[in-house]
């Protein structure tokens, strides 16, 4: 029964996937499933509940075991991987091609990476997900990762494809009284039952050159730098200043500044039990900024995110001023782009909104035989506090530490040398403690990128601002065909 339970579920979980990206019209259209296939699945699911008894966490401790020779876990980049072969105690060594680590007790760890844009990593692992009940032991599923804008899909409850925390012998109450209390709300399924945990907390901030600060204003000082970008009106005026003298406030046309004001909006995308998406107007604020930003000239006219030119603009030799990122931004992204030659140029400050944008959740997957082993490895790596913390000394990572970054926020002998001698964490503590989780939905990532894709190609002119609406509309129904319509806010 459980097996067969197991296989409901989890073709369920594949039809309500995000099969497929949200091109822009550039690249083409997204490909969809068919209202058919998505009802004939939805009845699977009730016939899956309807078989289930007891509670998911009660339901879920009977399909983990213990005894596997092989951890498989996946990710959408090697940002885990990292921290887990530097940081996990029981990692021997690790093959030369990266891709398979060994542990002392002779255990292999074998990682598939697949990318995240355009719903690729959740494709494949949804139909790995699907054949998790029939894969060979060795083949299975022990852990994965899932961001925030996709968590709320793989702790469903229903679905029960994450392990609750407390079936695996680990206690939330005691064992992550550190975290903050956020993540763990993220990673609370609407049974109430902790499914999933991180060894970071983004808040983010607004990453600066040095150099050009002082060209253009005169200082590099973080409070005074502040004050030039304190608010989206003096972001604007700062921004002119900084054309004026040859620079750019931004790289990219509107990717940028997306996070920060897409996660001050006043509702969800999509509403629980609702089949209409909601614009909230706080995103056509980021519309209407991102043009007019486009056509002043005040940003590079990169078109997005994680492009070569995109990349460059971060190089020591860039005209383009500054970034909306999280410390994994700096740590993950800047510092690789800029080289040594970065070192010291850059600072942080609070910037116009506070913001978070992303985190890393680690879920221990039905099915695994691997339990005691997956339920050190998130203790390790997510609750321990030393070990977070010398994530944090080496990286610049904002670990999941309450105690702990608290105690470098107020450490007067903490700098970044990367950061010019400045501590970030007095910037990033404060705004860590103030975030919420009440606004994901298992359709975050989709609209996000259907969304920028579509504005994208009014930003640079190539659509009107009525045709990017009528595309985004097009491309979110075809990658979520159980949506029905689209609500505009009112001018």
């Amino acid at each position: 029964m459980k097996k067969r339970m197991l296989a409901l579920i989890m073709t369920t979980l594949l039809s309500a996937s995000m099969l497929a990206g949200c091109a822009s019209s550039q690249s083409g259209s997204a490909t969809s499933q068919s209202t058919d296939q998505s009802t004939d699945t939805a009845a699977a699911a009730e016939t899956a509940t309807a078989e289930t008894t007891g509670s998911a966490a009660e339901d879920v401790s009977a399909d983990i075991s213990d005894g596997g020779k092989v951890i498989n876990i996946w990710s959408w980049n090697d940002e885990f991987e990292q921290r887990f072969n530097k940081y996990y105690p029981e990692v021997q060594d690790v093959s030369k091609d990266g891709t398979q680590t060994t542990l002392k007790d002779g255990t292999v760890v074998r990682w598939t990476i697949n990318p995240n844009q355009n719903g690729v990593y959740q494709q494949k692992l949804d139909e790995a997900l699907k054949n998790q009940g029939t894969a060979d032991a060795d083949d299975k599923i022990d852990l994965f990762l899932a961001e925030t804008d996709y968590l709320v899909k793989y702790i469903d409850s229903d679905i029960n494809v994450a392990v609750p925390l407390k079936a695996l012998g680990i206690d939330p109450d005691t064992d992550m009284a550190d975290q903050y209390q956020y993540t763990k709300d993220a990673a609370t399924a609407k049974d109430g039952t902790i499914r999933a945990t991180s060894w970071q907390a983004c808040p983010g901030l607004f990453v600066y050159r040095r150099s050009i600060a002082k060209a253009v204003f005169g200082t590099d000082d973080p409070d005074q730098v502040q004050e030039k970008v304190k608010d989206w009106d003096t972001f604007e005026n700062s921004a002119a200043e900084l054309k004026d003298k040859g620079y750019k406030m931004l790289s990219s046309m509107g990717a940028d500044t997306y996070r920060v004001f897409a996660n001050n909006t006043s509702g969800k995308w999509v509403d629980d039990g609702s089949t209409v998406v909601r614009v909230d107007p706080n995103l056509m604020k980021w519309v209407a900024q991102s043009k007019e930003f486009t056509d002043k000239g005040y940003n590079n006219k990169v078109s997005g995110q994680w492009t070569d030119d995109w990349n460059k603009d971060q190089g020591a030799d860039s005209k383009v001023f500054g970034w909306f990122f999280p410390a994994w931004g700096i740590n993950f992204t800047i510092q690789p782009n800029t080289g040594d030659a970065g070192k010291g140029d850059w600072a942080v400050c609070q910037g116009p909104e506070a913001y978070n944008w992303g985190g890393s959740f680690l879920i221990a997957c039905q099915g695994t035989d691997n339990a005691s082993q997956d339920a050190d490895i998130m203790k390790k790596l997510t609750m321990d506090k030393d070990i977070l913390l010398a994530i944090t000394n080496d990286t610049l990572d904002y670990t999941n530490t309450v105690s702990g970054m608290r105690a470098l926020a107020e450490d007067d002998s903490y700098k970044s040398d990367f950061l010019g001698g400045e501590n970030p964490y007095k910037y990033f503590a404060p705004a860590a403690e103030s975030i919420k989780m009440d606004k994901i939905t298992p359709y975050d990532q989709g609209c996000t990128e259907c969304f920028q894709n579509a504005f994208g190609d009014y930003f640079n002119g190539q659509v009107s601002l009525d045709k990017a609406k009528e595309n985004f509309e097009t491309a979110i129904k075809q990658r979520y065909p159980e949506l029905t319509s689209v609500e505009w806010p009112s001018d």
